[in-house]
């Protein structure tokens, strides 16, 4: 089974990856994963303020700081995944690799880190479940 694992750094994003290691059946021979990150744009104006290393440099790092800890903690139960990251709106590329490469899964956490004002799904997750008929497991 392909699987696409949305992450950021949340808690919900840490739960979810403790679960899929748990269940043999995610995490089995058989299972390819793809762990994806969306670093979102900075504002229009703001990158315009900024030159453009800076803002390069900013999407580097934060794409470093969220996926070097999923990277230690799936290299510790085995997992050797591919890992993606791209500057982009979340959901909508999400929901794109999950049509356009064949994904049979997307995984995600039920709240990223901007979801506090979401009371039962955050609006990434809602938002994928709107734009893809590739099954979507959530994570709580």
């Amino acid at each position: 089974m392909r699987m696409l694992i949305a992450v950021d750094d949340s808690d919900c994003s840490k739960r979810m990856l403790a679960y899929l290691v748990s269940h043999e059946r995610w995490c089995g021979q058989g299972q390819a994963w793809t762990i994806f990150h969306a670093v979102p744009p900075v504002p229009h104006r703001a990158a315009a303020l900024a030159d453009a290393d800076r803002v390069e440099d900013y999407y580097a790092s934060d794409a470093e700081r969220v996926l070097r800890p999923v990277r230690t903690f799936l290299k510790r139960h085995g997992i050797e995944p591919t890992f993606v990251h791209k500057v982009c709106p979340p959901a909508r590329e999400i929901a794109r690799l999950a049509s356009s490469d064949k994904f049979d899964l997307v995984v995600m956490g039920s709240h990223g880190r901007g979801a506090a004002g979401e009371a039962v799904l955050g609006s990434v997750v809602q938002k994928v479940l709107a734009s893809t008929k590739t099954p979507v497991l959530v994570v709580r």
